[in-house]
């Protein structure tokens, strides 16, 4: 009997399975250190205990997106290991801080199934759980990847695309629990620029770039044990490249967004998300946002704003797709998510 694991195929997902995922992980300040090590992180609430605690948090929780790689990647090798692309985000929230010392694992429920027409692969819709030690979800969301065929021969399913909403409302953010921004030091934040100060339809350039080498995204793959073999293995693509994991791309495009979003403090919803075109080492990857929507929350002195994230390897802030509505070439991330700032 083999004793390895192929990994999953697209024949091999069944619509409404349950999928336990191994290995329970325990964070520390380990991950901290070298997340903000990979990437020019330096949002104040995930830096410093002190300002957290001025912020009615217990202390400083992990990097939000940090929390999300660690889950997303207990789901890699029953997800996407035999991945061709990972394609799309929707309906994520953050209903929980994740903390030093907590232990993350999750569970992942198949909601659609589509073969493709060139019948060599399919899409798989999953909806993600992340739990900690007290079985409290801490984070959920909705992903959607193309899965190799390993047989080709084997008849496709009846096709089940999930209804997903186009983006989450204010009323479904869940504000961390004591969070309270009424005295907010936007000196230590490292910017002045309130709630108020944004306006739907503003671009904001946020003007450096960050050339990406083939050792920190090995490093930061590993980091949260994303398997895929695109990620690893030259010998899975035509061109001989690794792909560089979207998630490494997210977190890089988030810190790069600290200069004119400083206090976007916490990611709260996930609302869609595009790898509009493959990342390689050597590409130098720059940033803007779009302001879309603004709401404000009952935790005292807690706004949130609805931002799109751009990721690109060059072009103008703003541009983003052709004029048949394709995305530009140099587009690689369009991200399209809620954070709490200060109002």
């Amino acid at each position: 009997m083999p004793k390895t694991n192929p990994g999953r195929f697209f024949e091999d997902y069944r619509l409404g399975e349950q999928i336990e995922h191994a290995v329970p992980r325990t964070v520390s300040g380990g991950e901290r250190a070298l997340y903000h090590a990979l990437y020019p992180a330096r949002h104040a609430l995930t830096s410093s205990d002190e300002f957290a605690r001025a912020c009615g948090l217990a202390r400083s929780p992990l990097d939000d997106w940090a929390a999300f790689h660690v889950v997303f990647g207990k789901t890699v090798p029953d997800i996407s290991l035999n991945a061709v692309a990972n394609l799309g985000y929707a309906q994520g929230r953050w209903l929980a801080p994740v903390y030093p010392g907590d232990t993350l694992r999750a569970v992942s429920e198949v909601i659609g199934l589509k073969e493709n027409s060139n019948g060599k692969s399919g899409i798989v819709w999953v909806r993600s759980r992340g739990l900690n030690q007290d079985e409290r979800v801490v984070l959920d969301y909705v992903r959607w990847v193309m899965v190799r065929k390993g047989d080709p021969a084997v008849p496709a399913p009846d096709p089940v695309i999930p209804e997903l909403k186009p983006a989450l409302s204010v009323e479904d953010l869940v504000v961390p629990e004591g969070l309270d921004f009424s005295s907010y030091d936007f000196g230590l934040a490292g910017e002045r620029h309130r709630w108020g100060d944004y306006e739907p339809g503003e671009i904001i350039d946020h003007t450096d770039g960050v050339t990406i080498e083939e050792a920190e995204h090995m490093i930061a793959t590993r980091l949260w044990q994303n398997t895929a073999k695109v990620h690893f293995d030259a010998t899975q693509r035509e061109d001989g490249k690794r792909l560089i994991y979207g998630g490494h791309v997210i977190s890089m495009a988030r810190a790069l967004s600290f200069n004119g979003l400083a206090n976007a403090q916490l990611i709260a919803g996930l609302n869609g998300g595009a790898h509009a075109n493959p990342c390689f080492a050597g590409d130098t990857i720059r940033a803007w946002s779009e302001v879309l929507e603004k709401g404000k929350t009952a935790a005292p002195g807690v706004g949130a704003i609805r931002l799109r994230l751009v990721a690109t390897r060059g072009g103008a802030p703003g541009a983003l797709r052709d004029g048949v509505g394709k995305y530009l070439p140099d587009v690689l991330l369009d991200l399209d998510y809620w954070a709490f700032f200060p109002i």
